[in-house]
């Protein structure tokens, strides 16, 4: 008889390794279902491990390890935005788009209840790691636009129009993703240019950020 292929080692995990996988279990049923629908039983048997050890690595039961799956994925989101300042404005813009709608794509019932909120559990930790997600994201826009001290009415166009991408996201998957991404994408450009316009109007530095664009024909 022929030799049997030898068993491979089992290989213990250190605890970051551990832990990573246990999140990328919950981060995997978070993704489609909503958190209200996800038990420990449903992250162990995901990980291939017992309930037991998920209690080890988080012994503040579901609630603590939601919160933890929760950051993990904001680090993920504010990555989306990270683009180099370098070329006209608008590519890049659309190049972190594409990474967004890419994620929300990925996690489609995650995110709409991540955003939608009124989750049993939803605490102001988990809302304060949301509103981390959209500030952060609104930093690196007007941090693209290179203005050194945006007043108040920048600050506030750039903020709505955050606002308006995720109200267009969740619709959007409520839409069984229609229009197609980029579609989207090119849309919610059109509008970051329109809404930038409007307040240009009553603006001098938006309308200061404007002529800049239009002179390197990145511009309406």
């Amino acid at each position: 008889m022929a030799p049997s292929a030898p068993t491979p080692a089992y290989r213990r995990l250190s605890v970051e390794e551990r832990r990573s996988q246990l999140l990328a279990a919950a981060l995997g049923l978070f993704a489609h279902r909503a958190p209200e629908e996800v038990s420990l039983d449903d992250v162990a048997e995901a990980a291939g491990v017992s309930r037991p050890l998920v209690y080890r690595y988080f012994p503040g039961g579901k609630q603590q390890l939601y919160e933890a799956a929760l950051r993990s994925a904001a680090e993920e989101l504010q990555h989306c935005f990270d683009e180099p300042r370098t070329g006209p404005l608008l590519p890049r813009l659309s190049r972190a788009l594409d990474r967004y709608l890419a994620f929300v794509d990925q996690h489609d019932a995650g995110f709409s209840a991540l955003l939608q909120g009124g989750s049993v559990v939803e605490t102001s930790r988990t809302s304060a790691i949301v509103d981390g997600v959209r500030r952060a994201a609104a930093e690196h826009i007007l941090s693209h636009l290179q203005v050194a001290s945006p007043g108040p009415r920048l600050r506030m166009t750039v903020r709505m129009w955050i606002t308006a991408v995720e109200a267009a996201s969740l619709i959007w998957l409520d839409e069984d993703k229609q229009p197609p991404a980029d579609e989207l994408r090119d849309w919610l450009v059109e509008q970051f240019v329109a809404v930038l316009g409007v307040t240009a109007a009553r603006d001098p530095q938006t309308a200061s950020v404007i002529a800049d664009m239009s002179a390197t024909a990145d511009g309406p």
